[in-house]
């Protein structure tokens, strides 16, 4: 379990700190600076969880920054394997917060599905974590923390590192702007994991302003909207964020995105039996996707115990994909996965301190 940091402790997240502000603090108290350097190779590359760790400090340096700061990581609290050999997690932060994560192996991808936020503001109808509060915010660190975790996972279970991350767990990214961009720039950076941008997809349900926001950063890694209906009247139905961010909005915002990065964007659509399956609603789709470069994941749906909806039939979903690619469009259909398991966002992380079967 995460170790609670009592709230009114005087020490400091080190992990808050950049490098020069930590080179200062070790000048300020009579230590060289170049340890900063060093330090930061404990918590990021190393991924130190405590400071005696850091053998290559001297223990009067150690002891001054166990006197000022502490380390917060996360910590496995409940995990589940399916026999698909997905792995689910949830994570305990140090305020006692439960997050989501999960392993998702495919040949010959290594994919890390991470949580961007405690809980969920958004409340689309389909979503266990929908019908969760939001809490707060993660930050930088709490993300970053859950690619090392699945990344051990992986290795553990499949002798495999990580290939893939998607933001796509429980939260809104475009709602932790910051600490999202944070976390990519620590994933990618080489003093961090090192890995590819293009390695990375931040997942969002369709927020236009910071779409556009994307674009004017020119991000490396890759956009995905959680589509799940291209007609506003069906949208508004199971996304109530479509009211404010309508599907005009969102392809004007995505069109400005792609000229700034001229990054291709993933849509994602959720096939809902008898509500967005038909080949209208197959058509509705191309005609929103065609305007950019793209590709559309059709997904299987993990039904929840909250919500009505369930997956289309089989023949239902293979004569709308076979539609789209018809009309030129790139299609992957996105089997489910984890169905003997609590796989659908935000259920685990429901459940708190229930089915604790440690994969």
């Amino acid at each position: 379990m995460a170790e609670k940091i009592a709230s009114n402790s005087k020490k400091q997240d080190i992990r808050k700190l950049d490098l020069k502000k930590l080179k200062t603090f070790l000048e300020e108290h009579g230590e060289k600076g170049f340890r900063a350097k060093q330090i930061q190779d404990w918590l990021w590359r190393q991924s130190a969880h405590s400071f005696e760790v850091m053998t290559n400090l001297s223990k009067k340096t150690r002891e001054l920054l166990d006197e000022h700061f502490y380390i917060a990581p996360i910590a496995v609290h409940t995990a589940q394997k399916s026999n698909d050999g997905t792995v689910k997690s949830a994570f305990q932060l140090h305020d006692g917060h439960l997050v989501e994560g999960v392993l998702i192996p495919a040949e010959p991808r290594m994919t890390a599905c991470i949580s961007s936020q405690v809980g969920c503001s958004l409340t689309c109808k389909f979503c266990a974590t929908g019908y969760m509060d939001r809490e707060r915010n993660l930050d930088a660190a709490e993300i970053y923390d859950q690619v090392v975790a699945i990344d051990q996972q992986a290795q553990e279970h499949f002798g495999a590192k990580l290939s893939n991350i998607v933001y796509m767990g429980m939260g809104e990214p475009l709602l932790n702007y910051a600490n999202v961009l944070k976390s990519v720039e620590l994933i990618t950076s080489d003093q961090g994991l090192g890995m590819s941008s293009k390695r990375i997809t931040v997942s969002t349900a369709g927020i236009a302003k910071m779409i556009r926001k994307l674009g004017d950063d020119e991000v490396k890694f890759n956009l995905a909207l959680s589509l799940h209906a291209a007609n506003d009247k069906k949208r508004d139905t199971i996304m109530p964020i479509n009211e404010h961010n309508s599907l005009p909005a969102l392809r004007d915002a995505l069109k400005y995105y792609f000229s700034k990065t001229k990054n291709p964007v993933t849509y994602e659509y959720i096939v809902f039996y008898n509500f967005n399956d038909t080949l209208q609603d197959a058509e509705e789709l191309y005609q929103f996707t065609r305007h950019l470069p793209c590709k559309v994941n059709i997904i299987e749906y993990n039904p929840i115990d909250q919500a009505n909806f369930r997956n289309t039939e089989a023949d239902r979903l293979d004569k709308f994909a076979d539609y789209l690619r018809k009309k030129g469009v790139n299609v992957h259909v996105r089997r489910s996965r984890g169905k003997d398991i609590d796989a659908a966002c935000g259920q685990l992380a429901n459940k708190g301190t229930e089915n604790e079967t440690e994969a």
